[in-house]
């Protein structure tokens, strides 16, 4: 009797240890992400000191108020703002435990970010075009360089949503879902503020 009590006693325990783990394996990935996100602010953060350093170096060749045409740029800041809002609203269907919303939501904000990369990728086409590309100048290269970066990360981050679709799809909401939600929205948030920086310091002061 004391035997299987103790057996009893045991697995009861070991159940608590697994999910301890679990809880702290979880906290381990989080954590993880906030060091992924501090090297990512680091590199934009060189990038934009390059490009700043860059700014008047166009070499005699085309200068940005030249080339730039702001009303594509406007178009992919609303779009890249509103996926931002899309993708908060996905969270607030997550915590009301509506997987079909959340997953919804999910595929608005994947549609709008693949609509924002469609068009940076027609703007380097179009530069292209008119005879810009990265060899043109130092500054075309900074440019280049700092734009193509921001969209290369927006490219995972859809890569990375859509794949989250597909698991939370198969397992539902769960403690792991829940997290990887919530670390691919606050990414998808900290690449729209990259962009009002972007917007500002690349395109706006280059047409002032």
């Amino acid at each position: 009797m004391a035997q299987t009590a103790t057996s009893s006693h045991d697995k009861g325990h070991g159940h608590g240890h697994d999910g301890h783990d679990h809880h702290d394996h979880e906290s381990i990935k989080v954590f993880g992400f906030w060091l992924f996100l501090i090297t990512d602010v680091i590199l934009f953060g060189t990038l934009f000191a390059t490009f700043a350093v860059l700014r008047l170096s166009t070499d005699g060749g085309p200068t940005p108020d030249e080339m730039f045409k702001m009303p594509g740029v406007i178009a992919e800041t609303f779009i890249l703002l509103t996926s931002s809002f899309t993708s908060g609203i996905a969270v607030l269907q997550m915590h009301r435990g509506n997987k079909k919303g959340l997953i919804g939501w999910l595929a608005v904000t994947a549609l709008l970010g693949a609509s924002f990369i469609f068009l940076e990728v027609y703007e380097f086409i179009e530069l292209v075009h008119e005879g810009v590309t990265i060899g043109t100048s130092a500054y075309w290269s900074a440019f280049f360089t700092l734009v193509g970066t921001h969209g290369l990360h927006v490219s995972v981050g859809l890569i990375w949503m859509v794949g989250l679709m597909i698991q939370l799809g198969r397992r539902g909401i769960t403690p792991v879902t829940q997290r990887k939600v919530n670390i691919i929205s606050l990414y998808w948030h900290f690449l729209d503020v990259v962009w009002i920086f972007v917007l500002t310091v690349v395109y706006l002061m280059g047409v002032m």
